[in-house]
């Protein structure tokens, strides 16, 4: 079987990394890929993640007995619809359900009509009412969300009127997000432990992968912008059976019924961003697909072949199968980015060492934002690799993704330092 992964990011070469190990794949062929998803399989360049008539035209060009789509912007396309009605079986949902991520108010609504947990939250269309809003908040911080897809950038915390006012005006105003920012969701901030749960679903049956640790914000101790992903652990040690069993009776079940009961079909990856409070857990977000760099310490870990569980999801059977395998070791992963992200970066600069850090069989580096020019290659984006290391403990893969990353060099490189040393505040 040929297996079609859509998308060019380190999630999209983790997967193709996983995928090409089964026995049941003949070829990985990616779209448009990246030179790491090159090395798993064959790259279709040519093709934007966008251009959903041109992957629905390669998927039948290349008889592809699956496809499996990594980014959220060519599902809320509706790629997965365009697809099933071609017949392919999908990993993903289609654009109904990809509401989820593509609009912050949609999931808001869905949530509060189904009763699921999530923080206290008001929608705005126009700047001046969102700061008259502002002006009568008496307690600090509060999020700002833009509605639409901003690639991990369109979530704000503010820590006073003056600052959130600003953050409404570039957002609302000058569009810094671009249509994102047409509508705002300002919601109350949640004081607790973040985590991240991903669920593979096929609409009826839920299998939960083991939960993960990320860091979003671009500096050291959680300081700075937000980003699509500084770097991971996983499993989450100081998350316990018990506050996992609260996660799905309380917020992944009630979603699933949610989707069934507003005939929303949902046949792919469901990812929660949760915050752990003293009441329990509530939902911060959901996104539709892997995350990303959730997805490269998720698939370290999964021991089981992942295949029969993507063919499942897709084709409805996945009650048929067993609890997936897990490795019990720790996984700890470490983005490297380039100089500016996550606003204007470089492009361009050649990358060294990543041979060097693969040789330690307890390291694998996943590319992201990387372009092949002739034998050199070039970082093309701001999140460049993530240095994956698995260890006995938090302790052993923190050292060894480490030691990896200072394997690897280009002009401007820069990470976190502090990756899977949150306090482990909360107890099983």
């Amino acid at each position: 079987m040929k297996v079609l992964i859509v998308g060019n990011g380190g999630r999209e070469h983790a997967l193709a990394w996983k995928i090409a190990q089964s026995d049941l794949v003949e070829q990985v062929i990616s779209v448009p890929g990246n030179p790491g998803t090159a090395e798993c399989g064959r790259n279709l360049p040519g093709i934007r993640v966008e251009d959903i008539v041109g992957i629905v035209r390669a998927a039948k060009e290349e008889e592809v007995g699956l496809v499996v789509v990594g980014p959220e912007v060519p599902l809320c396309l509706g790629l997965a619809d365009k697809l099933r009605e071609a017949g392919f079986p999908v990993f993903g949902p289609g654009a109904a359900g990809a509401q989820l991520e593509g609009s912050k108010l949609f999931a808001k609504e869905l949530l509060d009509r189904h009763r699921i947990p999530t923080g206290s939250w008001r929608r705005f269309s126009r700047a001046g009412s969102a700061k008259d809003y502002l002006e009568n908040v008496e307690t600090w911080p509060m999020v700002i969300k833009a509605d639409g897809l901003a690639a991990g950038k369109g979530v704000f915390i503010v820590k006073s009127r003056e600052e959130a006012c600003t953050v409404i005006d570039q957002v609302m105003e000058e569009r810094h997000l671009g249509d994102a920012g047409g509508e705002v969701v300002i919601e109350e901030y949640l004081v607790g432990q973040e985590v991240s749960i991903h669920v593979l679903t096929d609409g009826s049956t839920i299998v939960m992968m083991d939960p993960i640790e990320d860091h979003k914000q671009v500096g050291d101790g959680d300081q700075g912008p937000n980003t699509g992903g500084m770097g991971v652990s996983c499993p989450v040690g100081w998350l316990g059976q018990r506050a996992m069993r609260q996660i799905e009776q309380r917020i992944l079940i009630p979603m699933l019924h949610a989707l069934r009961v507003e005939g929303i079909p949902y046949q792919g990856l469901l990812y929660a961003g949760l915050m752990i409070t003293e009441g329990g857990p509530q939902v911060i977000e959901f996104n539709c697909r892997f995350g990303d760099p959730e997805t490269q310490a998720l698939m370290r870990r999964f021991e089981s072949d992942i295949v029969p569980y993507l063919l499942a999801t897709a084709n409805g059977t996945l009650d048929k199968c067993d609890a997936p395998a897990w490795d019990k070791r720790q996984c700890v992963g470490v983005v490297m980015c380039a100089e500016g992200y996550p606003g204007l970066y470089r492009k361009g600069e050649p990358i060294l060492g990543i041979s060097s850090a693969n040789a330690n069989e307890d390291v694998v580096v996943f590319q992201a934002g990387t372009r092949q020019d002739g034998p050199q290659l070039l970082t093309n984006g701001g999140r460049v690799l993530a240095v994956t290391a698995m260890g006995k403990n938090v302790a052993e893969a923190r050292e060894a993704a480490y030691a990896g990353v200072e394997k690897i060099r280009w002009n401007g490189a820069f990470w976190r330092s502090d990756i899977g040393l949150r306090p482990a505040t909360l107890s099983n």
